[in-house]
């Protein structure tokens, strides 16, 4: 089975906080899938928790350092028409934040074309909610 991992959910890799041991199990089980623009929040993420001081400044590289490396043994889809086109249905039909929608339709066309099992790993209860009226396996990591 495949693990599709928010960035909610992959953050948890490298910072701790709850839900940390239910991401890693999954890891620890299942291939790892993602949107293309994961890495991107996480750096994002990652760099605003050292603005708001949550996180020492010191530690970004290392952190980054680690993001690289395991991008290497991440199945990255990439946002092409077809992710786009679903990720605007679901924005019509659910209460999702734009690149939350991108998150949940890359799982779905990943799922679909794949014709393989996905677990949708996130810590958005919004998400979560949205990706199993759609279809998808769900898994809270809050």
């Amino acid at each position: 089975m495949w693990v599709y991992c928010d960035t909610s959910a992959m953050a948890k890799r490298y910072v701790r906080e709850s839900g940390r041991a239910a991401l890693m199990k999954a890891l620890a089980r299942h291939r790892v899938v993602s949107s293309v623009l994961m890495p991107v929040e996480l750096h994002s993420a990652f760099s605003q928790r050292v603005r708001d001081g949550t996180l020492a400044t010191i530690a970004l590289p290392r952190l980054f350092e680690r993001v690289a490396a395991d991008r290497q043994h991440w199945t990255l889809v990439e946002t092409t028409k077809e992710v786009l086109a679903e990720a605007e249905a679901l924005l019509e039909a659910h209460p999702l934040r734009t690149l939350d929608a991108v998150h949940v339709a890359s799982a779905r066309v990943f799922q679909r074309r794949l014709r393989v099992p996905v677990m949708f790993v996130s810590a958005d209860a919004r998400q979560l909610a949205a990706a199993a009226r759609e279809g998808l396996t769900v898994e809270s990591l809050d």
